[in-house]
């Protein structure tokens, strides 16, 4: 347990210092930042720490919006592409806090030698200030730790039911604070790619839209993807026959700025439609 606490605040280090990363594709993204970071090993295996001049310029261990950072065992920055490339040579064990470090203790149980491991965890993104997933591939060598993460675009069907069922019994408890809240874009009921929109089933138009204010008061039964195929009517028609349900369509992904497949959970709260929908690539 000693030698865990002592690495414990490294791990938490790792999640803090990737930089801000967009990813289009995340299974792609993923694949990518996984062979970056097997490439700086091996280079790593060949030169040692003479390869840290070359982690922490532009060049082939930055690509695109993916880089190698290289952090000690006794929390000294020793070799970034990214942003986080202001603190080589600096002890950033002090910027630590407790939020992460318990997550990512687990992790850093598994003995070395152990290969390549990862960890998820949610951070802000350091282009748009809003706090995102975030994927990190790591691997220690000795008492060097090499890193390369990324951010998630996508959020979970289980974030999607979540953020649903949250909604449900916020919108029960006080209707006009939470429709308030969804409208302000920032009231808590936005994660990553996941947003909430309610419809009233009596006039059929939407209440709140936790991306886009413009669909506010306008007619819901009238929506279409961008194929044209009917998505409004369908979803209304679904929950006049029962109080919840799912429905399949294509949507634009705020966070990709794509059209994706998007699968909705649909909820009857008194004579609310309240939809919460995840993004497949």
């Amino acid at each position: 347990m000693k030698r865990l606490r002592k690495h414990a605040w490294l791990g938490w280090w790792l999640l803090l210092c990737v930089g801000p990363l967009q990813a289009a594709e995340p299974a792609d993204d993923g694949a990518l930042a996984r062979a970056l970071l097997e490439k700086a090993l091996v280079r790593y295996q060949e030169q040692g720490d003479k390869a840290f001049a070359a982690f922490s310029r532009q060049g082939e261990f930055v690509d695109q919006d993916r880089y190698v950072f290289v952090v000690d065992t006794h929390g000294v920055m020793l070799a970034s592409g990214g942003p986080s490339s202001a603190l080589i040579g600096r002890d950033v064990s002090r910027v630590l806090g407790a939020d992460l470090r318990k997550a990512f203790e687990e992790a850093l149980r598994t003995p070395q030698g152990s290969g390549i491991q990862q960890a998820e965890y949610r951070w802000q993104n350091w282009a748009d200030g809003k706090i995102e997933r975030k994927h990190v591939y790591f691997q220690r060598v000795g008492e060097r730790i090499l890193a390369v993460g990324y951010y998630l675009p996508r959020a979970s069907a289980d974030q999607a039911r979540a953020l649903l069922e949250r909604t449900a019994d916020a919108l029960a408890k006080d209707q006009a604070g939470t429709l308030k809240a969804i409208n302000d874009l920032q009231g808590g009921f936005i994660e990553d790619d996941l947003y909430v929109f309610v419809v009233s089933l009596d006039t059929r138009r939407y209440l709140a839209h936790g991306t886009n204010l413009r669909l506010l008061d306008t007619d819901f039964a009238k929506v279409r993807d961008p194929d044209g195929k009917p998505v409004g009517e369908p979803m209304l028609a679904l929950l006049a026959r029962q109080d919840q349900g799912e429905y399949r369509y294509r949507w634009k992904n705020p966070v990709t700025g794509r059209i994706e497949d998007k699968h909705a959970y649909l909820r009857k709260v008194g004579s609310l439609l309240v939809a919460v929908g995840y993004y497949s690539p």
